[in-house]
């Protein structure tokens, strides 16, 4: 079994590559789990969260920042690592089904085009300031935050490492 082809398949450049996989799943009537971020180091918070949103619904989707909207996001100095390190790392998650990239600075578009059975996001963001979010509703889904561990962002890794 080659492992780095399966997670390679689960990366998509954009949501025109995998509209087919998606339109299986409601098909079949499995729910969509979306949520986005530029998971620039993967630490600790973050598995807990995605595997948190991973558990509810049938299949979970990542939408990526590209790098030039992490550096809109969060300045010059990111990311850290770039889209296909990022990308490869999160879709070598069992619980990740699908890793798709966008380049604007929120994943309203992509949330359009998936409508998502259910939007999650961590607890640092109230409900209506969710990007999508009324797209979501609209559509009869659901929007949802995820509490977050304490002192784990990449942030607080970047700060650790500059006063070494």
């Amino acid at each position: 079994m080659n492992h780095l082809y399966r997670i390679y398949e689960k990366i998509f450049s954009d949501y025109s590559e995998c509209k087919e996989l998606v339109a299986g799943w409601k098909k079949r009537g499995d729910t969509i789990v979306f949520t986005n971020g530029c998971f620039d180091l993967i630490h600790e918070g973050h598995i807990i969260y995605l595997s948190k949103a991973a558990s509810k619904g049938d299949h979970l989707l990542i939408g990526l920042n590209s790098d030039a909207s992490v550096t809109r996001l969060k300045g010059n100095s990111r990311p850290l690592l770039g889209q296909d390190t990022r990308a490869l790392v999160l879709a070598s998650l069992f619980f990740v089904d699908g890793v798709i990239l966008f380049e604007e600075d929120t994943p309203e578009n992509l949330i359009a085009e998936i409508l998502p059975d259910s939007l999650v996001k961590g607890s640092d963001y109230r409900i209506e300031e969710i990007a999508g979010a009324d797209i979501v509703f609209s559509n009869g889904g659901k929007v949802e935050t995820i509490e977050l561990i304490p002192d784990a962002s990449t942030t607080s890794i970047i700060n650790k490492i500059k006063a070494l």
